[in-house]
């Protein structure tokens, strides 16, 4: 059946007919078929940050970790899977490896618009870094909220620790 499509195409092709082929940029070619940092972190681990983020209209799924230094606040290392198109693989690849080595308040600053225009998306393809804009800031809340349950935490420990003294 490809076969037959290929033929028709190159047929058309050879009649002097315009096809019009949609090409993606080296950037986000050479992410998916070089995807950085694919995998994943312990989600139960304290010092890692999960965001799960979607597209519904497209059936992209994204999800970003970062492990996060508890002493200095510095990302250390960062981890992507992703299910859809090459432009939403290739922004998560660009995410990760543009956080690492960041502090959390810098990765914050990172827009959908530096990862589109850095990948040569076309506008139809934006949605992607969108998502990936969104999983970091899902990544940094998940981690900032683990942060804040620990403190918690310890201060109710402390707290009957003192009451029981």
């Amino acid at each position: 059946m490809l076969r037959v499509g290929a033929k028709r195409v190159l047929e058309t092709a050879s009649l002097g007919v315009r096809v019009s082929a949609r090409l993606y940029h080296e950037r986000v070619v050479d992410h998916y078929d070089n995807p950085r940092n694919v995998g994943s972190f312990d989600k139960n681990d304290p010092s890692v940050g999960t965001g799960l983020v979607g597209a519904p209209a497209c059936g992209d799924v994204m999800k970003l970790q970062i492990k996060v230094d508890d002493k200095t606040g510095k990302i250390v290392d960062a981890r992507f899977k992703t299910f859809g198109c090459g432009s939403a693989i290739a922004s998560s690849s660009v995410a990760t490896e543009w956080v690492k080595g960041k502090q959390m308040e810098e990765v914050l600053s990172i827009k959908n618009t530096e990862i589109a225009k850095h990948l040569s998306l076309p506008p139809v393809k934006l949605h992607c870094s969108m998502l990936a804009e969104d999983a970091i800031k899902a990544a940094v809340k998940d981690y900032e909220a683990k942060r804040a349950k620990e403190a918690a935490s310890a201060e109710a420990t402390t707290a009957d620790m003192s009451a029981t003294a």
